[in-house]
């Protein structure tokens, strides 16, 4: 017997590979109809027999792609209208927007073979990503969650990109942010004078800079970073000095959980949190054999690392053989450097070289920062890779509520429906450039 149900689903379920999935359990299953991304979450209208749809609605809730979280359901049987195939629509905008958008997630283990196969056309493209990885919250200007809509809109895929983008069978299919070399990002290696430095290959330069002791600012997801070798007590005091930072942590960035061990004790909850899709500082414990320099984290029992979690980090940390210091690209108590003018300006003074590309970041977001008690994950910082996923609470804030958050440290939360979004680290609200980020942040 044929059958047409009209499906409405809610929450985090753009920027995940949704509608792939739902496409292509459609055609396994023989149905028609469609499926679109609308301002609310996803809709779809599907047809056939009877047992096929009940097998999908099933599907849908009990396996969804990885990184989707299903919060609400809601479906309605319709008489047949006689479909034929089954598409993904363009987008539609509705009255509400309530969808949720995805963090920034790490980069995939099949990304990241690709990324260093010979062979591969994305071999060594430090922007590669599939539906499963890549920049996601910090690209996104409004929704749906379309390619139009984000800072990837000026790129226009080749045809190698676009035969990617529509074929069903493939890991990108729909995916919004994918590109190559050929059509995609590039990166540009500038001196702290704003010239262009010569280079065929910037990373590999960059690499040797580094290498030779250099401060280089690095452009990532969600801002820039100062990076420096870890292992030089030297380059690391400079960097200290001039970005003064009297006391405070850097974090440090390591190729493997193999490097993580010469200098922390790691135990298992700790190693799942440092490989991650979100990627997180994870707070660990030094070994009394840790030779790390002194002015890494002064007086301190805990060293803050992370892996790499962009092509670009992995490609620079891999080809440098080096630790790298990654802090935050600022001056003490200022928020991270986003935009690439505002970046060469604050830090030109820190600095020796910029790495940085061609990839607008919309939204700043400085790293998270966990650790763990008592066997239980505590975020001490919770920013890139966890926001701005929301908090579903048992009430219901029968009108929307903002909380500002506190002077020092500061985060914000908007009380909505049933969830508490709470905002990525602001900082410490005690100069301009924190608060114009502070109300940018609101806005978005």
């Amino acid at each position: 017997m044929l059958k047409r149900t009209q499906i409405s689903v809610k929450g985090l379920i753009q920027g995940v590979g949704f509608r792939p999935f739902i496409f292509n359990l459609a055609k396994k299953l023989s149905l028609s109809g469609f499926v679109q991304n609308d301002t609310n979450g996803v809709f779809i209208d599907v047809e056939g027999c009877d047992s096929s749809i009940d097998e999908f609605l099933d599907c849908l809730v009990k396996s969804p792609p990885p990184h989707a979280i299903i919060e609400d359901l809601q479906y309605t049987s319709l008489p047949p209208k006689g479909c034929k195939d089954f598409i993904i629509e363009e987008s539609a905008i509705k009255e509400n927007n309530a969808t949720m958008i995805c963090a920034d997630i790490a980069t995939c283990p099949d990304c990241l073979k690709e990324l260093f196969d010979l062979g591969d056309r994305r071999y060594r493209y430090p922007f590669i990503n599939c539906t499963n990885c890549g920049p996601r919250f910090t690209i996104v200007k409004d929704i749906p969650y379309d390619r139009i809509n984000t800072t990837m809109s000026d790129f226009h895929m080749c045809h190698d990109c676009s035969s990617e983008y529509y074929d069903p069978k493939n890991r990108r299919f729909h995916a919004q942010p994918n590109a190559c070399s050929s059509c995609g990002p590039q990166l540009k290696l500038l001196n702290n004078e704003g010239f262009a430095v010569q280079t065929q290959d910037p990373i590999s330069t960059v690499c040797t800079l580094l290498q030779d002791g250099k401060i280089v600012v690095i452009k990532g997801l969600g801002g820039y970073h100062l990076a420096c070798d870890a292992m030089s007590g030297k380059t690391v005091s400079t960097l200290r000095k001039k970005k003064y930072r009297e006391d405070k942590p850097f974090a440090v960035m390591m190729e493997n959980i193999k490097t993580v061990r010469q200098f922390c004790h790691v135990n298992a909850k700790e190693e799942n949190l440092l490989l991650s899709t979100q990627r997180p500082i994870v707070l660990l414990r030094k070994k009394s054999s840790c030779t790390m320099p002194h002015d890494i984290a002064p007086g301190n029992l805990y060293l803050g690392i992370m892996l790499p979690y962009t092509p670009l980090h992995h490609l620079v940390i891999k080809e440098s053989g080096l630790s790298l210091v990654m802090t935050s690209g600022n001056m003490s108590d200022e928020p991270i450097a986003f935009k690439d003018n505002e970046a060469y300006a604050r830090l030109k003074g820190i600095a020796d070289y910029f790495l940085t590309h061609e990839r607008e970041i919309f939204m700043r977001c400085d790293d998270s920062v966990v650790r763990v008690n008592e066997n239980n994950e505590m975020i001490i910082r919770r920013s890139r890779g966890y926001a701005p996923y929301p908090l579903k609470l048992e009430c219901f804030f029968t009108r929307q509520i903002l909380a500002c958050g506190a002077f020092l440290k500061n985060t914000f939360c908007m009380g909505r429906g049933n969830h508490a979004f709470l905002s990525h680290h602001i900082g410490d609200l005690e100069n301009t450039e924190t608060l114009n980020s502070f109300e940018s942040a609101i806005e978005h």
